[in-house]
């Protein structure tokens, strides 16, 4: 399937060296302001060529929209939006068109259809992921009108780890220091927010790049805003869709909610969010549980990890077979990220606001439009 969503429908559609790659967004209600450099803002945080540290592909990443908005706001019809692929180098793949990658979809590609399309991976290249950013992008104005900001960043990479595991110092963080929060991750070349740390990261991947290997590494996402309620409860929980976005990113191993696989190792007594009343409502202290219980969101902040392979593609020889079973000594050649972990961020960010933005317009719509208490 190519779409995502339930109320607020994302299609995404073309390939790595096509012509152009977009998303068709079904559900968008009406009179959202959006302008074309709203998105745009966004499209620059996940693109290529912005660092040493990234894919060297020069593309602009410049989005047209062609439908849904007029005069600077939705108008509830499907929007648009095509992103033209400018810098392709096609040639960089003719002698892999026969060699299944190791660690790539080729072979999985074409065991499926009997076709695939070798140039940049396709469907199946990172590229893709341009156009959930975009669609995130308009997401992501309808949270903001309800408070809910989106943050980033990257946890680990290689070996390497911000102090604590994770960012969150204060669960009572406003809109306007969530944002400032992102704004300083993204001043930091590998999205971390420790300088530091960001150092020894940057250190890691320019040493991995000198060996033509590659590195992955983890990605924190927290959602802060988000209302209780938020949900389905059984087969649609909000972190079983949470877990769906995520893991349907290519290079995505694993998912966590909140603290994870940490918690299976504790006792009932030291897991639980106990409750408090403060401020006039009843909330949970703590939240071991990610701001999640029962598939339904606690009002407390959203927090996800994923844990992210190696950019697949290297220079380093690898021994490996082409489809006809013939030994090949491989070398992949072309513009890849040596580090795909940093340029992720915005793109599993995007994909929670996606998830986020769908169990609202469920709620808003299951209530009648009123806002959760």
């Amino acid at each position: 399937m190519n779409t995502f969503g339930s109320y607020f429908r994302t299609t995404t559609w073309g390939e790595s060296h096509g012509s152009a790659i977009g998303t068709v967004i079904d559900g968008c209600p009406p009179g959202i302001d959006i302008k074309r450099e709203d998105i745009q803002d966004e499209l620059s945080r996940r693109r290529p060529g912005q660092t040493v540290f990234t894919s060297q592909r020069n593309e602009e990443d410049r989005v047209d929209i062609l439908s849904g908005v007029f005069n600077g706001k939705t108008t509830g019809t499907p929007i648009s939006l095509i992103i033209y692929n400018k810098d392709i180098r096609s040639s960089d793949y003719e002698k892999l068109k026969n060699i299944p990658r190791p660690g790539q979809a080729d072979f999985t590609y074409l065991k499926k259809y009997g076709i695939r399309d070798y140039r940049g991976s396709g469907r199946a290249s990172g590229r893709e992921t341009a156009s959930r950013v975009a669609a995130g992008a308009i997401a992501k104005k309808i949270l903001f009108k309800e408070g809910i900001v989106t943050v980033g960043f990257s946890a680990k990479i290689g070996e390497v780890g911000i102090r604590n595991g994770s960012l969150i110092t204060d669960y009572n963080i406003s809109r306007e220091e969530a944002l400032k929060l992102r704004e300083l991750i993204y001043k930091s070349p590998v999205r971390c927010p420790e300088i530091e740390t960001s150092h020894k990261m940057e250190k890691t991947i320019q040493n991995i790049s000198k060996e033509e290997d590659s590195l992955g590494g983890i990605i924190e996402i927290l959602s802060y805003g988000v209302p209780p309620g938020l949900g389905s409860p059984v087969f649609d929980k909000l972190d079983a869709l949470i877990a769906h976005a995520v893991m349907s990113v290519g290079a995505v191993k694993g998912v966590e909610i909140g603290e994870g696989f940490e918690i299976a190792s504790k006792k009932g007594s030291t897991a639980n969010d106990v409750f408090e009343f403060k401020n006039g409502i009843v909330k949970p202290k703590t939240n071991r549980a990610g701001g999640i219980l029962g598939g339904i969101s606690t009002g407390m902040p959203i927090v996800v990890k994923a844990a992210v392979k190696p950019t697949p593609s290297i220079q380093k020889t690898q021994q490996t077979v082409d489809f006809n079973g013939k030994p090949v000594s491989l070398s992949v050649e072309g513009r890849h990220d040596p580090c795909i972990v940093v340029r992720m961020v915005p793109v599993l960010e995007n994909m929670l606001n996606l998830v986020l933005v769908d169990m609202l317009l469920l709620q808003k719509a299951l209530k009648g439009g009123e806002k959760n208490e």
